[in-house]
């Protein structure tokens, strides 16, 4: 049964950091606490939603420090290292927007979290997955502290690896009246930005310790690639990284300077391994050409956010080889073309918010209007609202709109592949869609 969530645990309890419980357990069918319906309290936030942001701590260390995976994983990780650096490869899962928020949704969630784990245990050593980093949207609805066992804890109670996470809006949203201890990203930092490997009082009798990032906005560092994670705060729509000049009051701008020193060490290391960038909230959703009637799926794209990424990038002469993002509740995947520092670049835009929580078409009704599916392919440039630096092209390749399901990428010291993969009722799924990206030419293939 699990342990009282009211009683604090504030000592470590093992040495090192556990991932899993060792022995397989059967599937959970219901939740330990029920989870009230929410749509009466979305009803009474839904104003609140659009314009309630939140203020968050800096990370620990300096702006240019990096998490690294051999950290997460404590004593044994360089012997990982060295296996992965031996394997010539590493691969790693990604998903987004795992959290069920009632039991109805319980079992789509269990799925992919068996599935990531089947793929773990089945997988050959040198293409067994290193870790999962989630894109947010951990726990629904919004990040409490008793919903954590169900909606995180008990899913991955069999996945043996580090699970990193940037907070999505529903770890981060306040409801009104919440007190100061009680607030999501209070419980997100004490799940996943611990100074030390502890069992938490949210995972209750499991014994999955907190992860130690240094804070809801962290660099993984990993053999052959380098994600750097930014905190996409808590609006349904759009995401930010900073106050936007002062637009976003009490937002504070951290990750302005610390992407800039970000990209930094990456230029004066001449970093040759993959680099991505990780928000929450997707910079490209899919919407139809203004005035075709209709309109998109349950997001919309953030374009300042990425204006503000992109003149950062652009300022360092740095850009990433792949953008990864969650938020949108299905799978789409756009290629940007970019002139950048004299050259042409083509870079995969990853939305994957399908991991369990729900799966939303692409477009909608309006009016009494519902337009036709995208081909895959399509010219969407219309999405890049005044991009910051040159872009000459944005193309709609393909998506998902059917399945749940996650990332599992690859990178070598030549190439990135990022493969989706839906959850069919027995796992293991094969990739229904993926893409490589060369290194060194920063372009598709």
């Amino acid at each position: 049964m699990p342990r009282n969530a009211n009683t604090p645990l504030v000592q470590p309890l093992f040495g090192e950091p556990v991932f899993s419980e060792g022995v397989p357990t059967p599937d959970p069918t219901v939740f330990t606490i029920p989870h009230p319906s929410d749509s009466q309290l979305y009803k009474q936030i839904q104003k609140l939603l659009t314009k309630d942001v939140v203020g968050f701590k800096a990370a620990r260390g300096k702006p240019g420090d990096l998490y690294t995976l051999e950290t997460a994983l404590g004593a044994h990780g360089a012997d990982v290292i060295k296996a992965i650096g031996d394997a010539g490869q590493i691969v790693f899962h990604c998903a987004g927007d795992t959290g069920a928020s009632n039991v109805k949704k319980f079992g789509n969630e269990i799925s992919v979290a068996d599935h990531l784990t089947n793929d773990f245990h089945t997988a050959a050593p040198d293409n067994r997955p290193a870790f999962c980093f989630h894109l947010g949207d951990v726990v629904y609805d919004f990040g409490e502290s008793q919903y954590y066992y169900d909606q995180f804890y008990e899913p991955f109670r069999n996945y043996p690896a580090p699970i990193v996470a940037i907070p999505g809006n529903h770890d981060s949203f306040v409801i009104p009246k919440t007190p100061a201890t009680k607030t999501p990203l209070v419980i997100f930092t004490r799940n996943f930005c611990a100074t030390h490997p502890v069992v938490t009082q949210e995972a209750a009798s499991l014994h999955r310790t907190a992860m130690t990032q240094p804070g809801v906005y962290f660099t993984f560092d990993a053999p052959f690639v380098r994600i750097i994670g930014l905190f996409s705060n808590a609006l349904e729509d759009p995401g930010l990284i900073s106050s936007e000049k002062g637009k976003w009051k009490g937002v504070p701008d951290f990750q302005l300077a610390y992407l800039t020193a970000q990209l930094q060490r990456v230029k004066a290391e001449q970093y040759s391994g993959a680099l991505l960038i990780a928000t929450h909230h997707p910079p490209f959703t899919y919407a139809p050409p203004p005035h075709s009637g209709g309109t998109g799926g349950n997001h919309s794209s953030s374009s300042t956010m990425l204006r503000e990424i992109d003149t950062i990038c652009r300022a360092q002469g740095v850009y990433p080889h792949a953008f990864l993002s969650g938020h949108a509740h299905n799978y789409q995947r756009y290629t940007r073309s970019v002139s950048f520092g004299g050259k042409a670049f083509t870079v995969p835009f990853v939305v994957c918010g399908d991991g369990g929580h729900n799966v939303v078409p692409m477009i909608q009704s309006r009016g009494g209007v519902t337009p036709s599916e995208p081909a895959p392919g399509a010219n969407v440039s219309y999405l890049d609202v005044k991009p910051a630096v040159p872009a000459t092209r944005l193309v709609l390749s393909t998506f998902d709109h059917m399945h749940f399901g996650y990332l599992r990428i690859t990178a070598s010291a030549k190439q990135l592949r990022i493969a989706f993969h839906p959850v069919a009722s027995i796992p293991p799924a094969p990739a229904i869609d993926s893409v490589t990206v060369d290194l060194a030419s920063h372009t598709v293939l």
